[in-house]
C-alpha cells in the first residue's frame, strides 16, 4: 500500500517530471490543493479528483487510506516541490501510522521556476548561498528577515507578497532601499508577471499590478546578474 506525494511544480504541465506525469496518468485518485493548483491544470488526467481545500489534515489522510485499502492507486498533488513549505512530512507520518507506505516525487519549486523566468542564478563567485523563507505570521512567530539579510545570501521569501512592506522593511533596514530585488507572479504559466526593482520601490509596484499571492520574492545582488568570472570555466 502507497501514496504518492507528487511535486506538481509551478502550474505548467511542461514542467512535471517524467515520474510525476506518468503517476498522474495512473493515478485512479488525484487529490489536490485547489486553492492554488487548478482543477483545470488537471484535466488530462483520467483519475478521480477532489478538492483538499478547506479539509482538515485528518480527512485528507482518512480519504487517502480508504482508497489504497480499495486498491486504488493515491497520488496526492503538492504545489511546487513538496519539500518546500508544503506540509508533507504531517500527511506522511500519519499515513505511516496507519501501515501506509509513501513515495515522494520532487517537483520544480517557484523559487527555481522564478530565477529561470529572470535568466538569472540565484548564487555567483561572491553569493555563496541562498536563503529560501517565509515571513512571520499566524503560524510562524520569527522569520529572521533581519539576521539573514545580513549574510551574503540571495534571500528568497515565499508566501510574503502579500506582506511586502513588512519585508522591505525588515531588509531594507540591513541592505538599504537600493538592493536589487525582484518579484515573480505565477513563474512558468501564461499569465507570469515579472517584476525587477529595487527594494525601495517593489512594494508599490506590486501593489500596483494587484499581486496579492502565488508569487516569489528574490533580493540579491544577483538579481542583476554579475561581472565575476566563476573557477568552473578556468
Amino acid at each position: 500500500m502507497k501514496v504518492y506525494f507528487v511535486g506538481f511544480g509551478p502550474g505548467n504541465v511542461e514542467l512535471l517530471t517524467l515520474k510525476a506525469y506518468r503517476l498522474l496518468k495512473e493515478a485512479d485518485l488525484i487529490i489536490y490543493p485547489g486553492s492554488i493548483i487548478e482543477e483545470s491544470f488537471l484535466d488530462e488526467f483520467d483519475g478521480e479528483k477532489i478538492n483538499s481545500y478547506g479539509m482538515r489534515l485528518e480527512e485528507i489522510v482518512e480519504i487517502m487510506e480508504r482508497a489504497v485499502k480499495e486498491g486504488k492507486k493515491v497520488v496526492r498533488v503538492q504545489s511546487g516541490d513538496p519539500t518546500i513549505f508544503g506540509a508533507v512530512w504531517e500527511q506522511i507520518r500519519e499515513l505511516r501510522k496507519r501501515g501506509i507506505d509513501c513515495e515522494v516525487v520532487p517537483g520544480v519549486s517557484s523559487v527555481f521556476a522564478s530565477a529561470a523566468s529572470l535568466c538569472i542564478e540565484l548564487t555567483s563567485p561572491s553569493t555563496p548561498g541562498v536563503a529560501i523563507v517565509r515571513p512571520a505570521g499566524k503560524t510562524l512567530r520569527e522569520d529572521y528577515l533581519e539576521k539573514l539579510a545580513k549574510l551574503p545570501l540571495t534571500l528568497v521569501i515565499l508566501l510574503g507578497v502579500d506582506r511586502i512592506e513588512y519585508v522591505v522593511e525588515k531588509i531594507a533596514k540591513v541592505r538599504g532601499e537600493e538592493e536589487p530585488c525582484a518579484v515573480v507572479f505565477h513563474a512558468s504559466r501564461e499569465d507570469e508577471v515579472k517584476i525587477v526593482s529595487k527594494l525601495g520601490k517593489i512594494a508599490e509596484e506590486v501593489r500596483k499590478r494587484k499581486i496579492e499571492r502565488t508569487a516569489t520574492i528574490i533580493v540579491g545582488k544577483v538579481v542583476e546578474g554579475y561581472d565575476e568570472r566563476s573557477h568552473l570555466y578556468g
